[in-house]
């Protein structure tokens, strides 16, 4: 049964993740965390005009939330601030309502879809997609503000 959940790919999607580190002045930062697991996830991203031109991510996760992190970052560069916010509601229905898997861009993500029969790896699943949508809300709330990134 948990073989469905560590599969090869998901191995190999946790072994590689790309776009890890930190960025130097982000537009926006948020930090996801898993209390029953541990797992934590930073996301820094620059947008512009509505649209993720950077993103780096710190991931301390157990392979569930980095292979997510992997999916993330393989490919929310060019993403739009919507795209962002349906794959975490996407992530979110699939795991927990027994959804379909997220479609376009992010169409990788079905290969999660088995981790929805196991409610307890649900949070670790979901950090990066939490975790960018959270990043991605600061940097619109702040250009609708007229204010900048601290």
């Amino acid at each position: 049964m948990i073989d469905e959940i560590y599969n090869s790919r998901i191995l190999e999607l946790a072994g590689n993740i790309p776009r890890l580190g930190r960025l130097e002045n982000p537009d926006g930062t948020a930090k996801a965390h898993s209390k029953l697991c541990g797992s934590t996830v930073v996301v820094d991203i620059k947008m512009e005009d509505g649209v993720i031109t950077d993103f780096a991510h710190d991931v301390k996760a157990c392979a569930l939330g980095q292979a997510s992190s992997a999916i993330m970052a393989e490919h929310v560069i060019g993403a739009r601030a919507e795209e962002i916010h349906a794959v975490r509601d996407a992530m979110r229905a699939m795991l927990k309502e027994g959804g379909s898997p997220p479609q376009g861009r992010f169409e990788d993500c079905k290969v999660l879809e088995p981790v929805r029969d196991y409610k307890a790896r649900h949070a670790s699943t979901l950090l990066t997609f939490e975790a960018t949508a959270d990043a991605v809300d600061q940097v619109l709330t702040r250009q609708k503000d007229g204010t900048t990134a601290s």
